[in-house]
This record gives C-alpha cells, sequence and structure tokens, in this order.
C-alpha cells in the first residue's frame, strides 16, 4: 500500500499532514499508539524541511510518500530545495541541562528515537529522507523524552 501527499511548505499546511496519516494508518491497520508517535516524529521532520529547505520568502512542495508493507512502514519526505542533511547533526547530549545544550537538535532527535532508521540522500537535486519503522504490538515505542526538558 502507498500514499502520496504534496503539500507547500507553509506550517499552515501542517494539518492536512496530520488527516493524511490518519487515513494512511486507518488503512493500514496501524494500532493508535503507534500512529500518534508516527505524527509526532512526521510533524517535526516535515515542519523541519518547510522551514530549512527553501529561502525565506520562496515557496516550494514537499512531497510525502507513505508505505506499508507486512510490518514495515516507511515515510519518504523529499523537496528541492537547497541541500540539508538532518541525519548529519550530532547525537543530542540529554545528559546535559536545558541551559547548557546548544539550540537545535532536539527535533531530529525525537525522530531518531520514534523512528527504527531515519536516512538521508542528496539525489537529483532533492533532498530525500527516509524513516522506517517496524509495527509493533504494543508496549515500549522505545522512546526516551527522560532529559530533554
Amino acid at each position: 500500500m502507498q500514499r502520496t501527499i504534496e503539500l507547500h511548505n507553509d506550517i499552515a499546511e501542517v494539518p492536512q499532514l496530520s488527516a493524511f496519516i490518519d487515513s494512511f494508518a486507518e488503512e493500514a491497520d496501524i494500532d493508535f499508539s503507534l500512529v500518534m508517535s508516527l505524527q509526532l516524529a512526521m510533524e517535526e521532520a516535515v515542519v523541519n524541511v518547510m522551514q530549512y529547505a527553501y529561502p525565506e520568502g520562496t515557496t516550494g512542495e514537499v512531497l510525502i510518500t507513505a508505505s506499508a508493507e507486512g510490518d514495515d512502514i516507511e515515510f519518504t519526505i523529499s523537496d528541492s530545495g537547497k541541500a540539508f542533511d538532518p541525519t548529519a547533526k550530532a547525537e543530542v547530549d540529554v545528559e546535559l541541562g536545558v541551559e547548557d545544550r546548544p539550540i537545535g537538535g532536539l527535533g531530529i532527535h525525537l525522530v531518531r528515537q520514534i523512528m527504527d532508521s531515519v536516512s538521508y540522500e542528496r539525489k537529483d537535486g532533492k533532498n530525500i529522507l527516509t524513516l522506517h519503522k517496524r509495527k509493533t504490538e504494543g508496549g515500549d515505542l522505545g522512546i526516551d523524552l527522560e532529559g530533554l526538558l
């Protein structure tokens, strides 16, 4: 199963992303608790693209493809904005206090915590961010938010 949505690089379009993920998750029979985590990861990743891929005042498109096969769920986010690899960002040191921690990086940290794998490539002038998650039967989704706040 595969579904696609194209959004403008406008934060006001984020509710369309949420509706897209809800609809996709229902069709793919994804557990509600996992859907909520996927929503959070995807919103962080897509808003990051909307804010950084295109220069301020420039209109651009963000293409999101969701696919499910068996227990595998994959989201691909692509844009033709400036090259930006969020996976190159160093891991956040959650042991540091908030006042000692550099600004930035918490969004991709959260995405990494939720998803099983996150990869980036620059191909044919496009940024392509791929997020992969295996369906789990309840239990811990592997999210460790301790120390972030």
